[in-house]
């Protein structure tokens, strides 16, 4: 240490503590030895100052110098070399993007603030269907801020998602119990969607033998054009009229939809239009809010046959839009065919409860499609976050915050009637709609609007007010002032509560059953308890914040910190989607700038951010084609050509557009056949309307004859539709555009950085060539759409917008360089796992040069034979090791598709790699003799943290085999919550909401 000058300050290193290091640290002896990038690098002392430190190299997992020896293992000298193997030359963009150079993290971050304050938070009382609300902190910061949560994905693999399935569980009795019908799934996209959904399920349930859907003109409008735009594509018809106007003796009619409470407000009784649709054949389904549900006679009881809603205003901010939990319950006899993911309970190897997926031969990857839906993204992490809000308030909390709001409803609904308005009596929950009286709407409007409140016109005299759970006594003086003409005499919220008319809802309406009687909704309301659930639960589940998820074609790459701040900042959380375009215009300026960078990425100039999934892009990328060819009078092409290795989504998303599904062969090396193409084409030429590629192929190869494949397409008329799934081994190295697409959906959710959130929320934008551009989607409440465009296809124009900060941070921290670098290191870490793994499985299928693209299969069919190993025992195996299984049987049965993303470091690459290669001597020794064929680690795989320390141990291996089979898990050890599941069990005894909790003895986690 310095000695101290006199009157000088301390050294500042005698303010700081010393941390001492041991001299050396033990390497892997494949580990270099460690070098700063930034000293391999130098810069000036003129350069440090004026670039920003560099947001690639953070996003980005391997070193320079591990670049360079992980490049020597591949067996090219340069990055160049590789990407000129791998890519084709005739698709190669010889010039980077056209973006901006990369901003880096923080730069990034504060040119989004300039942005967010360019917003003006009002309180938006537009209802609709949105609402703000209050999101416990417990909640936000420990679930939706948490990445042990966001970083998870879709729970496919049960033993290590056993968290967030209970908390899905929990979600799925909440909206059992109070709808009042015995099944529901585990969320959908939004409301509106959710009612297209029902329609979907309705008309199956018919067996397509009626053609009419009736809709009550009191739904929300947006889930009106929603039902619109999917019925047209299936040939249905829909009749909107009064709900006293429908016909509801038509015989063609297979269902009908009613809002409750509706759009206006009213709380009417639908058992009357449910009896006469029963008696006619058809389904009632009822649109709701699960919060008024708490003090109103559920839909079940009302006759409903299917319920759908949002669980929005259950502590999830309204997000300009989204992301929100949407949902559907049923009644039993339609399981099979009820949309989106179930969870259910089963039991595991040593017959303990546990939480599964269940019934999951409706869905679009095995059915493809017959599925009963395309949907593939659900909406996952928000349905936690309503599902622990109801946790946390209990049932008697949420009853207690709708009373409040309805109370607070009726006092408005006294004062406006003080005011002179004309207010009818009708029962309502928490919207008052009024005529204005004695002056112009407008001016009602801009009082309001000054004060700091949206209120929503309906005409030119007619005004809707929606309360929520932020409304208290102060609010709502304060609005009454507002809305109260000059001079009149101020009316107080006290005095209007003392004097309230028909505070009881009539007795019709009112509640009689009882719901979330479960003891989950009744032990965790103060918040240290609900903390430690929370948290109990997010270490039943394997996330990012483990080790890598490996998962082919779903990039789980990561979600920088960075990139998930804006989420939460009120200026983009607490929006309306329906909010003035005045108020939103930092919003747009962000949205109007992703647009032109995913169009420059693309090379396809038109851009709709409002699909909200990767199967909602898929479906509006072919209603736009399908728009195109009728606007040009070729009503007849209705037929899809899709590859036999296509996404799982493609076909059901083709037959939703209104498209017949004509299957194309792929050869022995996993590429489309460009013969059977040709030939299937030239047979459909007159109903040729499009194909849908995926490229790189799923198969994880640069397929040399895509150029080949769209000239077909083109030449027989038909239009090209690019599947974005594996957009993340593109960005930079080719386009689209070049490769011949009239349309690319892009994964935002993988690509660009979204989270998973455990099987949502996602964003599916779609981009497509100048011809198609005034087909993109448009919106009937934003008015924002050509003449040409299809309906909407989500409920908010702009889908699920309060996440798209993220992937424009990244964009913006990364730049057009960033973005390449992140490609080829993709590319890289793939042919490095590839080099490394090689010798002990096969890898099933390179490209040319004997590389793959971003993703590599391994072929595991061989060892059935040769040792009685299926790959479910590898991918059970796997999470001994501390690793969520590759892709698994997906496309090609009995095989693993891996994807390491660019995230993931060398180290980690080599664990994984070290944790295969274990396995595959593990196989080895079954093979020959020296394990037994039935009793060995891989077919008892998963081995519990009870399992290993029971007091008796009867395999034939060690309990070290069995738990710590490589040296790095001592450090950390990730346990599956439970031993293996039994799926079979769980289809057989469907159970889709809380078990009581003496099945679980004392493994109770509740």
């Amino acid at each position: 240490m310095r000695p101290k000058r006199p009157g000088a300050p301390p050294p500042y290193e005698s303010r700081t503590p010393v941390l001492r290091l041991p001299r050396a640290l033990p390497r892997a002896e494949h580990e270099l030895t460690p070098t700063d990038d930034a000293q391999s690098n130098p810069m000036s002392d003129k350069d440090i100052l004026s670039t920003p430190p560099s947001f690639a190299d953070r996003h980005i997992g391997p070193r320079a110098q591990d670049l360079e020896a992980m490049l020597q293992t591949v067996g090219y000298a340069s990055m160049d070399a590789l990407v000129d193997a791998t890519v084709p030359s005739t698709i190669r963009l010889r010039e980077g993007l056209d973006l901006p150079e990369g901003l880096g993290e923080r730069a990034a971050v504060e040119r989004l603030a300039s942005y967010a304050s360019e917003n003006r938070v009002m309180r938006s009382l537009l209802g609709m269907g949105y609402h703000d609300c209050i999101v416990p902190p417990v909640i936000q910061r420990n679930v939706l801020e948490n990445p042990a949560w966001y970083t998870q994905y879709t729970p496919y693999q049960a033993e290590i998602a056993q968290g967030r399935l209970e908390a899905l569980i929990n979600f799925q009795t909440l909206v059992s119990d109070l709808s009042g019908l015995p099944l529901a799934n585990a969320s959908l996209l939004d409301e509106a969607t959710a009612a297209a959904e029902a329609m979907g399920l309705a008309w199956q349930a018919a067996k397509g033998k009626r053609s009419t859907f009736l809709v009550d003109d009191a739904c929300h409008p947006q889930t009106i054009a929603v039902v619109r735009t999917r019925a047209e594509a299936m040939g249905i018809t829909v009749v909107v009229a009064p709900a006293d106007a429908l016909p509801m003796e038509d015989a063609d009619a297979f269902a009908l939809l009613l809002q409750y409470p509706d759009t206006e407000g009213r709380v009417r009784d639908w058992r009357g239009l449910a009896a006469r649709a029963e008696a006619q054949g058809a389904l009632c389904i009822v649109a709701t809010d699960l919060l008024a549900l708490t003090l109103l006679t559920p839909p079940g009881e009302l006759g409903a046959h299917v319920a759908v809603g949002s669980s929005q205003r259950l502590g999830v901010p309204m997000g300009f839009g989204g992301p929100h939990a949407a949902w559907i319950a049923c009644e039993e006899r339609f399981a099979r065919l009820l949309p989106g993911r179930i969870v259910g309970v089963s039991k595991d190897a040593d017959g303990k409860p546990a939480y599964r997926l269940s019934l999951q031969t409706r869905e679009q990857h095995i059915r493809r499609d017959r599925a009963t839906s395309n949907i593939c993204t659900a909406q996952v992490l928000l349905a936690i976050m309503a599902s622990m809000y109801a946790v946390y308030h209990g049932p008697a909390g949420l009853r207690r915050i709708a009373t409040r709001i309805r109370t607070a409803a009726l006092a408005l609904r006294e004062g406006l009637r003080a005011c002179g308005h004309e207010v009818g009596d009708e029962p309502c929950f928490d919207t008052i709609t009024f005529r204005v009286v004695g002056e112009a709407a407008v001016a009602v409007h801009e009082r309001a609007r000054a004060a700091g409140f949206n209120l929503r016109p309906l005409d030119e005299s007619r005004i809707a007010v929606s309360l929520d759970e932020r409304t208290d006594a102060a609010e709502l003086d304060h609005l009454l002032r507002a809305i109260a003409r000059p001079g009149q005499p101020s009316v107080t919220v006290e005095t209007l509560i003392d004097g309230l008319r028909g505070g009881t809802l009539p007795e019709p309406f009112q509640r009689q059953t009882g719901y979330l009687s479960h003891p989950v909704f009744h032990r965790y309301h103060s918040e240290h308890e609900m903390l430690r659930y929370v948290h109990r639960l997010s270490s039943r589940d394997l996330s990012l914040t483990t080790s890598m998820i490996p998962l082919g074609s779903c990039t789980m790459k990561l979600n920088a910190t960075s990139e998930m701040l804006p989420v939460t900042w009120p200026a983009f959380a607490q929006i309306h989607p329906f909010a003035p375009a005045d108020q939103v215009r930092g919003y747009h300026r962000m949205l109007a700038e992703l647009e032109r960078w995913l169009a420059t990425i693309t090379g396809l100039p038109g851009v709709s951010l409002q699909p909200n999934a990767g199967s909602q892009g898929e479906y509006a990328g072919l209603l736009v084609i399908r728009a195109y060819h009728h606007g040009r009078g070729d009503t007849q092409r209705d037929v899809c050509l899709i590859p036999t290795s296509a996404h799982g989504t493609n076909p059901a998303s083709a037959v939703m557009a209104g498209f017949k599904v004509i299957a194309v062969r792929c050869d022995e090396r996993g590429n489309i056949d460009l013969g059977d193409l040709e030939a299937k084409a030239s047979q459909h030429a007159d109903r040729l309307g499009a194909v849908m590629i995926t490229y790189p192929s799923t198969h994880g190869v640069f397929e040399a004859g895509v150029q080949e494949a769209c000239a077909i397409i083109h030449r027989y008329g038909g239009q090209v539709y690019l599947d974005g799934a594996n957009m993340n081994a593109q960005v930079g190295l080719c386009r689209p555009k070049e490769i011949g697409a009239d349309v690319c959906h892009l994964n935002l959710h993988k690509t660009f950085c979204i989270p998973h959130g455990g099987g949502g929320p996602g964003m599916g934008p779609i981009c497509v060539a100048e011809h198609l551009r005034p087909y993109l989607p448009g919106h009937p409440v934003t008015g924002s759409s050509s003449e040409a465009a299809i309906g909407p296809v989500s409920a908010a124009a702009y889908g699920s917008p309060s996440i798209l900060p993220i992937s424009w941070v990244y964009i913006a921290a990364m730049g057009g360089e960033g973005l390449r670098r992140a490609t080829e290191v993709a590319i890289l870490n793939a042919n490095y796992m590839a080099a490394r793994l090689r010798g002990h499985y096969d890898i099933l299928y390179v490209g040319d040069s004997g590389t793959v693209a971003h993703e590599l299969i391994l072929d595991a069919r061989a060892f059935k034979t040769s040792a009685g190993i299926e790959v479910e025992d590898i991918a059970k195996r796997l999470m001994d090791y501390g690793y969520h299984a590759p892709t698994m049987s997906w496309p090609v049965p009995g095989t693993l598709m891996v994807e390491p993303t660019e995230s993931e470091s060398r180290e980690e690459l080599d664990r994984f790699c070290d944790a295969m290669i274990a396995i595959r001597e593990e196989i080895r020794s079954v093979e020959e003799g020296r394990a037994d064929r039935v009793d060995n680690p891989l077919k008892n795989a998963p081995h519990t943290a009870a399992a290993v320390t029971a007091d008796v141990w009867t395999h034939p291996y060690s309990r070290q085999e069995a738990a710590w089979p490589l040296p790095y898990l001592r450090a950390h050890k990730f346990w599956p919550a439970v031993a293996r599941v039994d799926n079979a069990y769980g289809d057989r005894q469907l159970v889709c909401t809380c078990p009581p909790m003496e099945a679980f003895d004392d493994t109770a986690s509740t």
